[in-house]
């Protein structure tokens, strides 16, 4: 029997994907999507749109946690400024020979899920020691569960959050092994947590934030890493913010570049749901490992 095709944001009613994005990030609970969705598409509809557009883990993952390629395992560092310890996943090619470039991985506002890990795992075999931290850890770490997830992340602390990504980043460049060249990549939340480190670590090279919010106008003329704001089309949430936030880094002279592919969606670059657009988060992470290279991999 022949494999269905994999669902897209196409397949889906526009109101439903906007409905399914207000319960992502928390603004409608599961009963909130499902009694919206339900008038849609009735109550059974709901049930099952709402299992169609959550993450498949499994059946997207590329890199598998025991690929010989690599070395992967979870550590735990200091954050003496934020919750006094930290936990993350961290990913590197078995057996190298040289120093090698850095990039600190930011999850969506979940934790540290199965997704975010092979991200680390797809960065790392790309010649890179890729670090993602869990902002979950002070609550035991991520649950297992999306739904869970959220509810934990709604419990945080967001400013001890936040220093416990710097005392990573931190940890990161010092790492043995690595060359100290850091950069940043981070998908939602973690768009904005890249955001927000390029104005927080003068030695960051490069930041890639996936459709998370703008840094602080205030503190951008800190910002010394070199900028890919990557956004969707279809996004109105984060994308109200790009234009001020632009002209900041216009008017900073900073160095940036935009890459908002037409027709798409927030999470685009996610491939375990259907809101993922092959062609779109392709070109994204070539223009992502094309910025590494140049920043990070040079000598040190």
């Amino acid at each position: 029997m022949a494999t269905p095709p994999k669902q897209t944001a196409r397949d889906f009613d526009p109101d439903v994907l906007a409905l399914f994005d207000d319960y992502v990030h928390g603004a409608i609970d599961r009963r909130g999507f499902l009694t919206r969705a339900g008038r849609i598409a009735g109550a059974a509809g709901a049930v099952g749109l709402l299992a169609a557009l959550s993450p498949q883990f499994a059946s997207a993952q590329q890199i598998a946690p025991d690929d010989a390629r690599l070395q992967a395992r979870h550590v735990e560092f200091d954050s003496p400024k934020g919750n006094g310890r930290g936990r993350g996943y961290l990913a590197q090619p078995a057996g190298a020979s040289s120093p090698l470039p850095l990039v600190l991985v930011v999850h969506e506002n979940r934790g540290l899920n199965p997704h975010i890990e092979d991200v680390a795992r797809r960065i790392a075999l790309e010649g890179y020691i890729a670090f993602a931290p869990d902002a979950l850890f002070p609550k035991g770490g991520y649950p297992g569960e999306e739904d869970a997830a959220r509810a934990l992340f709604a419990t945080l602390d967001q400013d001890a959050a936040r220093q416990d990504f710097v005392a990573a980043a931190g940890w990161l460049q010092a790492i043995e092994g690595g060359n100290g060249h850091l950069g940043v990549v981070g998908f939602c939340y973690g768009g904005g947590m890249a955001n927000w480190l390029a104005t927080q670590l003068p030695t960051l090279r490069a930041a890639v934030p996936f459709y998370g919010p703008a840094a602080p106008l205030e503190d951008v003329p800190k910002i010394t890493a070199e900028l890919l704001v990557v956004l969707a089309s279809n996004d109105a949430r984060v994308n109200a913010q790009w234009p001020d936030y632009e002209a900041a880094l216009k008017a900073a002279g900073k160095t940036f570049a935009l890459y908002q592919p037409a027709d798409t969606e927030h999470g685009f670059n996610n491939d375990t749901t259907p809101r993922y657009d092959e062609a779109a988060a392709r070109e994204a992470w070539s223009k992502m490992l094309a910025l590494f290279a140049r920043t990070l991999k040079v000598p040190a």
